[in-house]
């Protein structure tokens, strides 16, 4: 009997907090108990006046709810308060306005543009090309093969040469970071129709045509559609080579997607060409507009304004948008375990609900991947000194940290990849009281992949564009000064 092999190894970076702290949690706590030492032991009385605001803080920093502090959870609240005063959270698209900014697309994507390229055979493809930033994405079509059907030695080549694919990303400073993103949702039958429709001979019998009718009409009830997605964001700012002007630019990510592309083919995947400006705004719009799917699907010269919602509300733990009101969440933690390759095989799996699914890897330069697991290893070493110096006893959770940063430094010593890891998904129901039923199913499935979901509160609208193949990093967003 072939023993299954199964992997593992993530690890959340730390820095140097303590009491699983952050750095800046940390320097807050040990600012507050250093300020409330320092007064009682200039006059005791002081610690009247001290005591309740050190004890404040230590408690905003110190107590988390869901994994989260509170001081996170104030701040978050006191942002959303101020952008819904502002009307940062409702966006209505105007039906006829003489403004050359009445279509933009809204939140995040509001600073995108969609541009056409051309490859080395002629062929036309998408970018979206994000203005305030410079960076350019583009979207290649692939098609994953099933491990489910496939021998365990071939996936197990094709976890590797994924590994192996990711490490490269390090010696492409150009590449800032790559998302691949699993789009399903229930077949509403307008691809099968099509398809047969375009078919189907008129000079068939009466009854041989009645009889496929019947079979696509009922189709719908049973089908889904997976459509799987992978999104290189290229900065050229960051290229070794000089480019000055846009067509330079693109040309370079266009050598670029073509060696990512070309190995890609021993990842378990085939690359079916690269998404047309008119596919990603199609697949923009079904995600605003899900009950339009079938019809967003036919259409084959949307353009980049026609792609956005005619209107949309962010709430604090939803997204009303068109048709269709969405809930999204990001990854809180990583299996603690190691897991077999299809561990996510439940959560990428069509459901009844339509279901975006996106991993991002955002790579580190292999000169500054160095540089990170050693500060890695030292503030793993640092708590270690410290717990003993207090004399704390080692618990399980800290050893097995301290183990995975040792790992991680060596396997980089050896030739290996360093990628920071993200888990994003969102499900979209037409209907508001299908909303709970779609929450749990999606949140049982990320139990059944063994990983942990948090809702992202008051960023539902973010969360919502980064699952769609726009280049959207939630990371970047946060260092913008907006």
């Amino acid at each position: 009997m072939t023993e299954l092999r199964t992997y593992g190894g993530w690890r959340r970076r730390r820095g140097l907090g303590l009491l699983g702290l952050g750095t800046a949690g940390t320097f807050v706590a040990l600012g507050s108990l250093t300020a409330l030492v320092l007064a009682v032991s200039i006059d005791m009385r002081a610690a009247i006046y001290t005591g309740p605001p050190a004890a404040l803080a230590g408690a905003l920093v110190l107590i988390r709810v869901s994994g989260v502090p509170i001081a996170h959870l104030v701040l978050r609240r006191v942002r959303w308060s101020y952008g819904k005063a502002r009307g940062h959270t409702l966006y209505k698209a105007g039906v006829v306005v003489a403004h050359p900014r009445a279509f933009q697309l809204p939140g995040v994507l509001a600073a995108t543009r969609l541009l056409s390229a051309e490859d080395g055979f002629g062929r036309q493809y998408g970018i979206v090309w994000d203005r305030q930033t410079g960076l350019f994405t583009a979207t290649l079509k692939v098609s994953p093969a099933s491990t489910w059907l496939a021998e365990r030695s071939n996936a197990d080549s094709w976890v590797a040469n994924w590994g192996a694919w990711l490490a490269s990303l390090g010696h492409m400073p150009a590449v800032r970071w790559v998302t691949v993103t699993v789009d399903t949702a229930p077949e509403p039958g307008s691809t099968l129709a099509d398809t047969v429709g375009q078919a189907l001979s008129p000079d068939a019998p009466e009854a041989a045509a009645l009889l496929i009718k019947q079979l696509v009409s009922t189709a719908p009830r049973t089908a889904a559609r997976v459509d799987t997605y992978v999104s290189v964001t290229f900065d050229p700012s960051r290229s070794p080579a000089a480019m000055d002007d846009m067509p330079t630019a693109i040309g370079e990510l266009g050598r670029s997607l073509d060696a990512l592309a070309s190995s890609l083919g021993g990842c378990g995947v085939t690359v079916t060409g690269r998404a047309t400006t008119g596919e990603l705004a199609s697949i923009v719009r079904s995600a605003y507009d899900p009950a339009a799917r079938a019809d967003t699907a036919r259409a084959t010269n949307l353009s980049w304004a026609d792609a956005g919602p005619i209107g949309a509300e962010e709430h604090p733990d939803h997204y009303r948008h068109d048709s269709g009101v969405s809930v999204s969440w990001a990854w809180h933690e990583a299996p603690r375990q190691n897991v077999p390759a299809d561990v996510l095989s439940r959560l990428v799996a069509p459901g009844p609900f339509p279901k975006r699914v996106s991993l991002q890897y955002r790579p580190l330069p292999a000169a500054e991947a160095t540089r990170v697991l050693e500060d890695e290893v030292n503030a793993a070493a640092f708590r270690e000194q410290y717990r003993r110096r207090t004399g704390r006893d080692e618990t399980a959770r800290d050893a097995y940290d301290q183990a995975r940063a040792r790992q991680a430094a060596a396997e980089e010593a050896t030739g290996a990849g360093v990628t920071l890891v993200t888990l994003y998904v969102t499900t979209t129901v037409t209907y508001e009281d299908d909303l709970t039923r779609a929450v749990a199913v999606t949140e049982a499935a990320a139990e059944a992949s063994r990983i942990r979901l948090r809702r992202l509160w008051g960023s539902q609208s973010a969360g919502f564009a980064t699952t769609l193949p726009c280049g959207v990093c939630p990371a970047e967003l946060t260092r913008r000064s907006w």
